[in-house]
């Protein structure tokens, strides 16, 4: 093809995209409008605090893809300077800049292989080049502190004996056995015209899944567990290794979970969070200090949810920064190695996320984002809060009027005070009340709080808005951001006090003058899924539900999902032991009679809760004459990735509640046969 005709196409494909997303502006929020929505990543702020990486996704939809491309940009803490630094058709994600400046690294599938790999970009320009060349990819890396080398983790490589099973068809395998443990390297910066040089540091049957350098670059503390499984986080230990290689030692190793090793700014302790042996899947973790040497931890004060995620240490020593949520926000708080009790850095409204401090202590670096305002990069003096907000990522994002969001409080039916989001209709008006939608989070410790209700998802908030739904979003017991005693009161209650605490907050919104009761929905997904799927065999007020990547059966889940020991903990016993508790909280022991019409969502390759929990239900319902529908998505784990298939959950929803409700359809899914 000629240049003039390959310029033609690409403008012309140019102006139909544009068309196309003028008609949809046109409509207001709508899936495929919200579905061009950009997704910014977490920051990486450089020594000196003068630049900060960051990631931008955007979706690629053409006739033969559907993916998330991720690429890095770098803004100056001024605001000056703002630019992509890779690109390609693969994805470049995880920057973190040397500590000398020169470089950034990044991790990227770039090549023959298609695995991660770590990268190398001279900042001082230049092109990009391949620092490892692990077979099984990089999954996680980090910088020494003189940045002449960087350390990273990958699984074990095939044998050679597996690699001739696998190509003569011989390649079964035998469940818990064969592990392919991640393990800790150093690879060498190295000069122009040599080869970066590899070491193995760790051997043996445990699995790597986080580390630190010592300030002095002689020492790497590293959190493992017994194997690769999920379900073995409670048992991860902390161990030291020397950084050019030898003999491991044990520094932390008490029953239950020890994680995110931290390495003061001096090299004379170890930061680390720990369940201290109470091991519970609600978790309510803290921070605790250890000699680098070993010796006894030292319990830090109590953070405010007990949930904390440790971002870095202060250039002092005085203190380490930490993410937790408080309430509907997400926060960076500071905890003082004193023992005085944990302050909020990142005051006011809104989610503070993503954050990194710099390594001289004066910069921080986050994200922020409110209910109506998109995620974007700031930055603040660490001594002061003052932010400065740096970049406009979805600057060409439609600015169409929004369905307001704030925070409603109720009690339910025990006297527990919830809180919520509830977002209005787009054009709500005090002389009329509206359809509600009941959304309900996953978890069950997870918690709603102040994202933009503009961005994609398989539930699109505003898109609901602009059809003329209110959408109620309650964090009920069980729910993360409001301390260990609220996030652990729905233990051997699942599907009861929390269904109670659901239906309060819907009565509110009807008392509010807002819902109109007889035009109630509910959707939900994982544990919001389990919800939906108990609501409809409890109550007849909804006229429509969807069930997405739902738990129905509390019994067949246990022995199938890849977290066998995740309602054990929950409901205090294996299901043979507690069959009848297992029955009385499964929608699946209570569906007999249930006639609300149910769609139900699932990823075909979900292997937290399998696709056969969505069968049961659909099974079910469909043999007893309940209106249903099943959409099962191919290569989807427990969360739909992909961008054509988000949008089109978000349609279906929307035509399957305007549908029930007897309401004109706007969104109408293609049925493929």
């Amino acid at each position: 093809m000629s240049k003039h005709k390959t310029f033609a196409v690409l403008v012309y494909a140019l102006t139909a995209v544009g068309a196309l997303f003028a008609q949809e502006t046109a409509q207001g929020w709508t899936p495929a409008l919200m579905i061009q929505f950009k997704r910014v990543g977490a920051t990486a702020v450089s020594a000196d605090g003068r630049l900060i990486a960051y990631t931008v996704s955007e979706p690629v939809m053409t006739e033969e893809k559907s993916e998330y491309l991720t690429h890095v940009w770098v803004v100056s803490a001024d605001g000056k300077v703002n630019r992509q630094l890779t690109r390609g058709e693969k994805s470049c994600t995880n920057p973190a800049f040397s500590p000398d400046g020169r470089y950034l690294a990044f991790l990227s599938a770039r090549g023959q292989k298609s695995k991660r790999q770590i990268w190398l970009l001279p900042l001082a320009g230049g092109e990009a080049v391949q620092l490892t060349h692990a077979e099984k990819g990089v999954s996680a890396y980090r910088w020494a502190p003189d940045g002449t080398r960087l350390a990273y983790t990958t699984p074990d490589p095939d044998t050679e004996q597996e690699k001739k099973n696998k190509k003569a068809k011989r390649d079964w395998r035998v469940l818990d056995t064969n592990y392919k443990y991640a393990h800790l390297y150093t690879v060498t910066v190295p000069a122009t015209g040599e080869e970066p040089a590899v070491q193995r540091l760790t051997r043996g049957d445990f699995h790597v899944t986080g580390f630190d350098w010592s300030p002095d670059g002689r020492t790497l503390v590293f959190e493992h567990r017994p194997t690769p499984k999920i379900d073995d986080w409670p048992k991860s230990d902390l161990t030291t290794v020397p950084a050019d290689s030898g003999a491991v030692t044990h520094l932390v190793a008490w029953p239950g979970a020890d994680l995110s090793p931290l390495f003061s700014p001096d090299g004379k302790q170890v930061a680390f969070m720990s369940d201290g042996g109470d091991v519970s899947w609600a978790r309510a973790m803290d921070v605790y200090l250890v000699p680098a040497k070993g010796g006894e931890p030292h319990k830090l004060a109590e953070t405010p949810d007990r949930r904390p995620q440790l971002i870095a240490w202060a250039a002092n020593g005085k203190g380490l920064y930490f993410a937790e949520v408080e309430h509907t926000h997400r926060r960076v708080f500071f905890l003082p190695v004193d023992n005085k009790p944990a302050r909020v850095v990142t005051p006011g409204d809104g989610n503070f996320w993503g954050a990194s401090v710099s390594r001289n202590g004066k910069v921080l670096a986050f994200v922020h984002e409110t209910a109506d305002t998109p995620p974007d990069v700031h930055v603040t003096p660490t001594r002061k809060f003052q932010p400065t907000k740096l970049t406009e990522v979805n600057a060409d994002y439609p600015k169409l009027k929004m369905g307001k969001t704030e925070v409603v409080t109720w009690k339910s039916k025990d006297g527990l005070v919830v809180e919520g989001l509830l977002t209005y209709p787009v054009n709500y008006t005090l002389d009329r009340t509206y359809p509600l939608v009941l959304q309900v989070h996953g978890g069950p410790a997870g918690v709603y709080t102040q994202t933009y209700t503009g961005r994609s998802s398989v539930y699109p908030i505003q898109a609901f808005a602009q059809r003329d739904y209110a959408v109620l979003r309650p964090n009920p017991r069980g729910s993360s951001g409001y301390g260990k005693d609220f996030r652990f009161a729905n233990y051997s209650d699942w599907g009861f006090g929390d269904y109670e605490d659901l239906i309060a907050g819907v009565n509110k919104v009807i008392a509010m003058g807002v819902a109109h009761p007889d035009s109630l929905c509910v959707m939900g997904w994982s544990y919001g899924g389990y919800m939906t799927s108990m609501i409809i065999t409890k109550t007849k007020r909804f006229k429509a539900a969807s069930v997405g990547a739902g738990v129905t059966n509390l019994y067949s889940f246990s022995g199938t999902t890849d977290i066998p020991s995740f309602l054990p903990d929950y409901f205090r016993g294996e299901p043979w032991d507690r069959i009848e508790t297992y029955m009385k909280h499964s929608a699946m022991f209570n569906v007999k009679g249930v006639q609300i019409p149910t769609l139900i969502v699932h990823g075909e390759q979900d292997r937290r809760v399998p696709l056969s929990q969505g069968l049961e239900l659909y099974n079910a319902l469909k043999r007893q004459g309940c209106p249903t529908e099943m959409v099962v998505y191919p290569r989807q784990p427990h969360g739909i990735r992909e961008p054509k298939f988000i949008q089109d959950v978000g349609e279906r929803i929307l035509a399957w509640f305007d549908r029930h409700l007897g309401r004109k359809q706007r969104f109408e899914p293609v049925v493929t046969k």
